[in-house]
C-alpha cells in the first residue's frame, strides 16, 4: 500500500470499471516486539510506510472514485490506546490511524462520506504466531496473551469482519468518525 505507483495502477482498473467505489476497506498493520533500544530506522520507516503512509494514501487516491455517501473504514488497533513494552512504533502508527480517522470524517462529511476505524485486540492470526519470541512458544505466548484479555480469549478474525461489515452497511448509516474495539473488553480495562 505505500507505493502509490501500484495505488495509482489500482485505481485506474477501478476507474476503467466506471462504478466507483461505495465501501473503502484500508487494512494494513505490521509490526514487531521489539524494545526501544532495538528498534532501527529501517523498521521506523517501514511500519509507519505500511501502517500510515499506505493507508493515507489509499484514501487519497480513491477520493475521485468514491460515491457520495460512501464508507471508509480503516484498522487501528488497541495499541492506540494501551501501552505494550516492545510495541511503541506499532502503537504510534495505529494512534494515527486513529486520529486519522476522526480527522478524514471532518473533511469528507460534506460528501457524506462515513470515516471510522475497527480496533481489534488480539486476533488469533498468523501476525500474532509471528509475535511469539520462538516457533517452539506460539501457544504458550497465544495461550498469555488470550489470558491477558478480559474475556479470556484471543479473538477471532471473523469477529473483526462482523464489525466491518457494520461500518460498511447502511445500518451504521449515522456513525462517523467513530471507533469500535474488538477486543473482548482489552482497551477498556487495560488502557
Amino acid at each position: 500500500m505505500a507505493v502509490l505507483a501500484d495505488l495509482d495502477r489500482i485505481y485506474a482498473a477501478i476507474a476503467a470499471d466506471g462504478r466507483g467505489i461505495d465501501v473503502l476497506f484500508a487494512n494494513a498493520g505490521g509490526g514487531q516486539l521489539l524494545p526501544v533500544e532495538q528498534v532501527s530506522e529501517q523498521y521506523w520507516d517501514a511500519t509507519l510506510d505500511a501502517n500510515v503512509k499506505g493507508v493515507f494514501f489509499t484514501v487519497q487516491k480513491a477520493l475521485p472514485l468514491l460515491n457520495d455517501g460512501a464508507s471508509i473504514i480503516l484498522t487501528s488497533s488497541t495499541e492506540s490506546t494501551t501501552a505494550h513494552a516492545g510495541l511503541s512504533v506499532y502503537s504510534a502508527t495505529k494512534s494515527a490511524l486513529r486520529t486519522l480517522t476522526r480527522s478524514l470524517a471532518n473533511e469528507l462529511r460534506a460528501r457524506g462520506i462515513r470515516v471510522n476505524a475497527v480496533s481489534p485486540g488480539p486476533i488469533d492470526t498468523p501476525g500474532v504466531d509471528g509475535l511469539a519470541p520462538d516457533p517452539s512458544m506460539v501457544d504458550q505466548f497465544k495461550g498469555a496473551l488470550g489470558a491477558s484479555v478480559p474475556l479470556g480469549r484471543l479473538g477471532r478474525p471473523e469477529e473483526v469482519a462482523a464489525a466491518v461489515l457494520f461500518l460498511a452497511s447502511d445500518q451504521s448509516s449515522f456513525t462517523t468518525g467513530g471507533e469500535i474495539h474488538v477486543d473482548g473488553g482489552l482497551a477498556q480495562f487495560h488502557p
